[in-house]
């Protein structure tokens, strides 16, 4: 049952014209209305999945209100059970209360009383339903799988994965920052009969140009100045399993021009000897842009893009998925309480709200994070709201709408800038003390975008 789904509700009365009448109220007040004259047909149609509400008279032949309430609460004691009586026993509703009935209403009752009962247990049972699947799923996401989704572009990336792992094609990953490219290129080597060997993982944007050669190549001692002592690269580490380059679009031009004699070759050359070492390598190259886009590729050489691109893997981002959020969610809150040791406390409609609305510009990293927050306690939706959310509620005044735009825009340029506080100022074009405030202000938490 998803959200826009009417809550279902199991109504049962002997009275038959009170059945149809009660009926005909919940109907009109947005419910789907399953209704039963015994309370042996109902308990028929009752399991442990049941979503919704049993409202049930209690003097009935048979099986009455209190019996069926008792077997209701072996089945599952999260189901709300509403009792109706004409008889107005206080005793017998203090008992029914105490024993865990969400409602006692008795005859004659106004409608309303019992749609505004109804509607409270029936988003009470919705919250209960979505934390139990929430946690289920987590349950069910293994430590050794965590491209957790269900999402067509999740299972396809899947199915590639599996048919290229064993395989020693090169592959390029694209997706944006926080997607899980580096998540992508373990599980390719983990598939994957190099999986003995070793993982080797750069960042090409971390490392300044008089480095990243010493770090990919190796060096011999004395090759340049401060080199003691004899290094393996990265390169030759890899040997026999894969290499990483993360933020491909990132590597110096003239590292460019010996990566690609590498992959064209299969051999290194450490600096300061002409010694060429053979490697078997299988590498596994990320970027944030296209590079097949030559407005976005820059100065990546092209002969190197078509070198790499022999197998492209896409990773959508977290907006164009929403139904895998819950799954990763549930999984990350899980993973957050194990490390905290604490309890994964229950989703409020607040936070289910803001899992459904909001657009994760920093996606599944961004998700990650606000999973152990939520577990710590520390995360108030309040001051979060989503872009749908801002868009959405036109009755809102206008500086509580602008302020939500505001936000939005903060969390999006820290999204695209990795974030990279000088960039995303840049970019926003305030002052550095503004831009502190305004994340105070907002409840928004950098590190969240951070690489």
């Amino acid at each position: 049952m998803t959200t826009n789904d009417p809550a279902p509700v199991i109504l049962i009365d002997d009275d038959i014209d009170l059945l149809k009448a009660t009926r005909q109220t919940l109907e009109l007040a947005g419910f789907a209305v399953s209704a039963f004259p015994v309370a042996s047909e109902a308990l028929a149609a009752l399991d442990r999945n049941f979503g919704g509400v049993v409202v049930s008279d209690i003097r009935m032949p048979q099986i009455d209100g209190l019996q069926l309430f008792d077997r209701v609460l072996q089945l599952d004691p999260d189901i709300p059970v509403i009792l109706v009586t004409g008889h107005g026993d206080i005793a017998m509703a203090v008992k029914a209360i105490k024993d865990g009935a969400y409602d006692f209403i008795t005859k004659p009752f106004a409608t309303e009383r019992l749609a505004q009962s109804v509607a409270r247990a029936a988003e009470k049972r919705r919250l209960v339903m979505e934390n139990r699947a929430l946690r289920e799923a987590a349950e069910q996401a293994q430590e050794g799988l965590p491209l957790i989704g269900q999402t067509q572009a999740m299972e396809r990336l899947r199915r590639t994965l599996r048919q290229i792992a064993d395989t020693d094609v090169d592959v390029l990953v694209t997706g944006e920052t926080g997607s899980g490219k580096e998540v992508v290129a373990n599980l390719l080597h983990r598939w994957s009969r190099r999986a003995k060997g070793n993982f080797v993982a750069l960042n090409c944007g971390t490392l300044p140009e008089t480095v990243i050669e010493s770090e990919l190549f190796g060096h011999e001692a004395g090759a340049f100045t401060g080199a003691q002592k004899k290094r393996v690269g990265r390169i030759e580490h890899s040997s026999g399993g894969t290499l990483f380059l993360d933020e491909i679009e990132s590597m110096p031009a003239a590292t460019q021009v010996h990566m690609l004699r590498v992959l064209e070759m299969r051999e290194v050359t450490p600096l300061g000897t002409n010694e060429v070492r053979p490697v078997d390598l299988r590498v596994v190259a990320a970027a944030k842009v296209d590079l097949g886009d030559a407005s976005q590729r820059g100065a990546f050489r092209e002969d190197l893009y078509y070198r790499l691109n022999v197998v492209t893997l896409s990773i959508p981002p977290l907006r164009e998925r929403r139904d895998d959020v819950p799954l990763l969610f549930g999984y990350f809150a899980e993973r957050a309480a194990a490390r905290f040791r604490r309890a994964v406390p229950a989703t409020s409609a607040a936070v289910q709200r803001h899992l459904r609305e909001h657009d994760w510009p920093g996606n599944v990293r961004e998700l990650a994070h606000f999973a152990e927050r939520f577990v710590l306690g520390l995360e108030d939706i309040a001051k979060a709201p989503s872009a749908a959310a801002a868009q959405n509620d036109s009755s809102a005044p206008l500086p509580e709408r602008l302020d939500r735009y505001e936000a939005e825009i903060i969390r999006e340029t820290l999204g695209r800038n990795d974030g990279d506080v000088r960039r995303t100022i840049e970019a926003l074009g305030i002052p550095r003390k503004t831009f502190y405030d305004k994340l105070q202000r907002h409840g928004i938490v950098r590190s969240d975008f951070s690489r």
